[in-house]
């Protein structure tokens, strides 16, 4: 049984957040593939985390902030 989508402001957050992400990997001159493999996550759900298409558990969103080496409040900072 999926769950309900969650709300149109959670999924626009969302969406912002994986943006961030993308913006602060590029700054860095890393590809996804980078990213995903010092994170220890593979490319389909750091791709899926970047679009926006998926939620980022808090330990995995440190673990891409440390890979990209930034802090965490770059990735969520409104």
């Amino acid at each position: 049984m999926h769950s309900p989508l969650p709300p149109e402001r959670v999924l626009t957050r969302r969406r912002a957040i994986g943006d961030q992400v993308r913006a602060a990997r590029l700054h860095a001159n890393l590809s996804q593939e980078d990213v995903a493999l010092r994170a220890g996550i593979t490319l389909g759900p750091y791709n899926r985390i970047e679009q926006g298409h998926a939620a980022a558990r808090i330990d995995t969103l440190i673990r891409i902030a440390d890979a990209i080496g930034v802090p965490l409040a770059d990735l969520v900072r409104e």
